[in-house]
């Protein structure tokens, strides 16, 4: 509860300050690149929510790894919220910085799950589909999740649209094991 907080006003901060200055999309850029790295390094993530590890020492880490790849704001609220002593919360302001970005821009975020990857054209005819839905940009996410056997599952906001093979067993499932035939006492 407390880093949610704490994230959603530090993100808060960036993002209208980033907007003041005219460089949103390089910071947005700047915080993408940082959570998508907290997300494949874990070790990164427990760096900088380790307490023994003083925070010069941290920062001293980030700038060797991103001193050059982002921008010079972006680096000095990294310094800023290590010298506050909340180095801990910066992947959960870099993804509640993400979110407040897409609100902002109208970004609408789908996320398409299939048991095989999408090819060109099936990619091209969801997000068509997906963006004459709503009148705002998409993101189109996609993931693979062999358990569904075939079909797809499409996630837009909060509404799911579940089409794979692997629901329809189920639900068939569901179906068999209640025989409207005999009689419950």
């Amino acid at each position: 509860m407390l880093e949610t907080k704490v994230s959603k006003r530090y993100a808060k901060s960036l993002i209208e300050l980033a907007q003041e200055k005219g460089i949103m999309d390089a910071v947005h850029a700047d915080m993408k690149l940082f959570a998508d790295v907290c997300d494949q390094n874990r070790d990164l993530s427990l760096l900088l929510s380790n307490p023994i590890i003083h925070s010069d020492k941290k920062m001293e880490i980030l700038r060797k790894i991103f001193g050059t790849k982002m921008n010079a704001l972006t680096i000095s609220f990294f310094e800023i919220v290590a010298r506050k002593g909340r180095e801990s919360y910066l992947e959960h302001i870099a993804k509640s910085f993400i979110a407040i970005y897409k609100i902002k821009k109208g970004i609408l975020t789908a996320e398409i799950t299939t048991a095989v990857g999408l090819d060109d054209n099936l990619r091209k005819a969801v997000y068509a589909m997906v963006s004459n839905s709503g009148k705002s940009e998409v993101e189109l996410i996609e993931k693979i999740d062999q358990k569904l056997i075939g079909g797809f599952v499409l996630r837009l906001g909060d509404k799911q649209y579940d089409a794979s093979i692997a629901a329809d067993l189920r639900k068939l499932a569901k179906e068999f094991s209640s025989n409207p035939y005999i009689r419950k006492n």
